[in-house]
């Protein structure tokens, strides 16, 4: 061993003996139960990839009732932020 070579890191590929699975996969790959279903832990290219895979995602399973307590949440939420800021309120009085 040299002192301008650098020392390679060792790859550990464990394969167990006797294990047969059905699949053909890997024996320690694990998986979340609702993988299949989400769009988003598929593999996209690009960030515009990933946004629609989001948005796709957000908006296919929901309901009304979940999407107007989503809007609520946020509209508290920005105006809590003003609040905090400091932003003047009184232009929204007629």
């Amino acid at each position: 061993m040299g002192i301008l070579h650098r020392r390679k890191n060792k790859k550990y590929d464990y394969q167990p003996r006797y294990y047969k699975n059905e699949d053909g996969g890997r024996p320690f790959e694990i998986k979340g139960k609702f993988d299949e279903h989400r769009k988003t832990l598929q593999k996209t290219k690009g960030i515009k990839g990933k946004f629609q895979a989001a948005a796709d995602d957000y908006s296919s399973g929901m309901d009304v009732a979940v999407k107007n307590r989503i809007l609520i949440i946020i509209a508290v939420l920005v105006l809590l932020f003003l609040w905090f800021i400091d932003f003047d309120f009184s232009i929204f009085r007629f």
